[in-house]
């Protein structure tokens, strides 16, 4: 698989902690990751807004889904993994002509590039589409030690004690945490929670993730593509 390095981790990536920490929001609800989608309108919605390539992107991205429905974890996780590892990488001043936009899945299908996290949201949402449990996943924020540059995988939690795989973009192989020492965690969250971490363990609650206003934006817009209102 051709995996596409990054150009410039640093126009986003690098300004992930500061901008999200600076955006925290005081109060308002976080809407539930698990969404039911509409394949149909999602792929019409597609064909309008992005046109035929992104139309084919959608119905193989739908096909990936239903297909992986009642696999194995470990057989969801590559699959999802794989598919969105032939996307290509992409800053944010490129593709949507902005320096902090996080992209939903619909957004990230539809133009076929995006940065570090538009690669993590759109395996995350994915994974619970397919019935993946939101609970075992998390989005989380690190530093990529071999570009000094801050950075964004997604962490699958199989069971507490035990080290969570790693699904990145920059290595197109899933792997425990253990065996990526060129990543540094520092902070991880879902659809409900925030952690800090100070190691390659769980990390510590430290409240709802729906202070982070990119995050709470995203599940909105997420939402409404998905025809909720």
């Amino acid at each position: 698989m051709n995996v596409q390095q990054p150009l410039a981790l640093q126009t986003r990536c690098t300004q992930w902690l500061s901008a999200v920490f600076l955006s925290v929001l005081l109060f308002g609800a976080v809407l539930h990751a698990a969404t039911p989608l509409d394949f149909r309108q999602f792929i019409n919605s597609l064909l309008e807004r992005y046109g035929q390539p992104a139309q084919a992107r959608g119905e193989q991205w739908s096909e990936v889904i239903e297909q992986i429905r009642g696999y194995e974890p470990e057989q969801q996780l590559k699959a999802v993994n794989d598919f969105f590892n032939t996307f290509l990488f992409s800053d944010d001043i490129v593709v949507w002509r902005q320096e902090d936009y996080w992209a939903t899945p619909m957004e990230f299908i539809g133009r076929g590039a995006g940065d570090c996290e538009d690669f993590v949201i759109a395996k995350y949402y994915s994974l619970v589409e397919a019935g993946f449990p939101a609970d075992k996943l998390r989005l989380m924020y690190v530093k990529a030690i071999d570009y000094n540059q801050h950075h964004m995988v997604l962490t699958y939690y199989p069971r507490r004690g035990v080290e969570p795989l790693v699904l990145d973009n920059l290595d197109p192989v899933i792997k425990p945490s253990g065996q990526r020492q060129d990543l540094l965690p520092i902070y991880s969250f879902n659809a409900d929670f925030l952690w800090l971490v100070k190691a390659r363990g769980e990390g510590q609650n430290v409240g709802s993730s729906d202070r982070l206003s990119l995050w709470q934006d995203l599940q909105q817009r997420f939402a409404r593509e998905a025809g909720q209102r």
